[in-house]
């Protein structure tokens, strides 16, 4: 007996079911009118198979009324293409099937948006139509990769001998971090349950519990602002945790997660595969991070190393530098290689866009045949450029831009513009996926306005001397053993070596001005599992939607999400976030009060 609705999908019949009666359903893609010879592109999950009414089918004046992206179902037999009519580029280009019977299962309205089409269209038609949107090509592609990638990830995950395990979604609020989605309790009057920003606690306390290798596909809720990379409201990660490991040991079991992960999806919808970084990856400490890459999330594609030349301008005629680092400022240079041939016009646009970034301005050096430009060259002296550009290793044709001011400033500003002079000059390696680890951040930071001590990333983590580095070191001088991963300047995560030793645990907030209280109310769980035999332990959360967003080539994290919300966390399909019933207020004992 026929199946009610398909023999097989669209992408299914080649030359081989000639002379075959089939059934298709899909919906109606494209249609072509040849001289009343009516062609059509029906689609499905799977893809396209090319229809053809003949003129005087009684079925062509039905297919002919039904509007782009109706539903249909379709009897017919498969026939060969005429010759020189074959499309080499779909797995069923060398047949079409003859309509013989059409049912309209399903007939569409008039579009919003076009499906045929990848065409850039407004982003809040795009998700207010999201169910439309995601029948186009691209974005239908996108969402297939993500799943398959999710199913990679758990197989490797399992290889590596961790196990999976679901943590819970209605938990405690916490201080730290960022802001949290809250939830009403309705039994319990003016408390509330917070969704986890991530599994972090759960995760170390199964640790505790002995449970060795855990991790998870997580959904995780935070309440931020939008951007390029990251949703607002929710996100996915692969969350896992390690007992009894050092660093080098989580390194070794996610290395080849990851780096296999690249590896079998760097062909994805491309002629030639991306190159994978091979591993180990490179291990980059901080401070070195922000020196030569001027960020702790360096592209390493960009073959370009910032340098300090500040002992270049201790004593200079150039008043401006010198004063700068007399001051306990900084000097940082960007090299322009090849830049003999670029006007004055290049030079000056950099520091225009510098200005327009908001930092005082980008100074330059050009240099042609071995002959400097520019006032600071002129000032600085021929002499001292020399020995300057000796020390970079730049030529008689290279130019260079200088970033000058307080450190972390300075730093921000050359990495911008390292990235700017990399783009802007065509050195960014193409068709690569290159991953490093930053390693060794500062435990403590300090206010720059006011002086006070606090963590600089995890509070969580282990410091590196334990005990003794607390109780004998400045504070700001202790490395921590927490780590980023980051791939093409994208952060994948972030994560550390635990701290599981209450009395560490207690000195850390002790230093960042917390009381052994406020520890044991901030975070009873954690602590108090401490005090009952914890091991050491490590882990990390990749984000699933970077690490898709990055196979897929895609600018935006939305392109690789089902239903996102829009820049202002709505969801405009499902009118999102929503008010609610007197009703519902009263059974979670909440009165609203609005802004006024």
């Amino acid at each position: 007996m026929t199946h009610a609705y398909r023999t097989h999908h669209c992408a299914e019949l080649t030359a081989a079911h000639a002379g075959h009666t089939v059934r298709l359903s899909g919906w109606i893609h494209r249609k072509r009118d040849h001289g009343g010879v009516l062609f059509i592109d029906l689609r499905d999950h799977y893809g396209l198979t090319q229809l053809v009414a003949a003129a005087g089918s009684p079925h062509l004046e039905m297919l002919d009324r039904l509007r782009l992206e109706s539903v249909v179902t379709i009897d017919g037999e498969v026939v060969d293409r005429a010759p020189g009519t074959a499309n080499p580029n779909l797995p069923t280009g060398a047949i079409e099937v003859r309509v013989r019977g059409v049912t309209a299962q399903s007939e569409a309205a008039e579009l919003p948006l076009p499906v045929a089409a990848d065409t850039d269209y407004p982003e809040d038609i795009r998700l207010k139509y999201r169910f439309l949107d995601l029948r186009r090509e691209r974005i239908h592609r996108n969402i297939m990769l993500r799943s398959k990638v999710i199913a990679s990830l758990r197989q490797r995950m399992i290889g590596q001998g961790f196990t999976e395990f679901q943590t819970p979604i209605l938990t405690a609020s916490s201080p730290e971090g960022a802001r949290d989605f809250l939830v009403p309790s309705r039994l319990h009057p003016g408390k509330f349950y917070a969704l986890p920003q991530a599994p972090q606690m759960f995760k170390q306390l199964l640790m505790v519990a002995g449970f060795d290798r855990y991790f998870q596909i997580a959904p995780c809720f935070r309440d931020e602002d939008a951007r390029a990379d990251r949703s607002p409201g929710e996100f996915y990660q692969l969350d896992f945790e390690m007992s009894f490991v050092t660093q080098e040991d989580v390194f070794a079991a996610i290395e080849p997660v990851l780096g296999g992960l690249f590896e079998e999806f760097a062909h994805w919808n491309r002629e030639a595969p991306w190159a994978v970084t091979p591993t180990p990856f490179p291990r980059i400490p901080y401070a070195e991070a922000m020196l030569s890459y001027g960020s702790d999330k360096p592209d390493l594609r960009n073959p370009l190393r910032i340098a300090d030349v500040s002992g270049h301008f201790r004593q200079s005629g150039f008043g401006l530098f010198e004063r700068i680092v007399g001051s306990g400022g900084v000097v940082r240079a960007i090299p322009a290689p090849g830049t003999a041939d670029k006007s004055r016009k290049f030079f000056d646009d950099m520091n225009e866009w510098a200005r327009s970034e908001g930092h005082a301005g980008l100074g330059y050096v050009t240099r042609k045949g071995g002959e400097f430009g520019g006032p600071i060259a002129k000032n600085h002296g021929e002499a001292g450029m020399i020995a300057l550009f000796d020390a970079l290793g730049l030529g008689p044709d290279d130019g260079c831009f200088f970033a000058a001011g307080k450190e972390l400033a300075t730093a921000r500003l050359a990495g911008q513009a390292r990235t700017r002079v990399g783009e802007q000059l065509g050195l960014i390696e193409q068709g690569a996926y290159r991953f490093c680890w930053i390693v060794d951040f500062p435990m403590f930071e300090a206010d720059e306005e006011t002086g006070k001590i606090d963590f600089s990333h995890n509070p969580f983590s282990m410091p590196q001397g334990e005990l003794e580095a607390l109780e004998t070191k400045d504070p700001l001088d202790i490395l921590a053993y927490q780590y980023d991963i980051v791939c093409n300047g994208v952060e994948l995560s972030s994560g550390a070596i635990r701290n599981h030793r209450p009395d560490i645990m207690y000195k850390a907030f002790e230093i960042a001005g917390y009381t052994p209280d406020q520890v044991d109310t901030n975070f009873p769980g954690m602590i108090n599992a401490f005090k009952y035999g914890a091991p050491p332990h490590g882990g990390s959360a990749p984000g699933v939607d970077r690490i898709v967003m990055l196979l897929a080539d895609e600018p935006n994290i939305r392109e690789v999400t089902l239903f996102p919300l829009n820049q202002k966390a709505e969801d405009l399909m499902m009118n999102a976030p929503s008010e609610v019933t007197e009703k519902q207020l009263r059974e979670l004992h909440i009165q609203p009060r609005k802004p006024g």
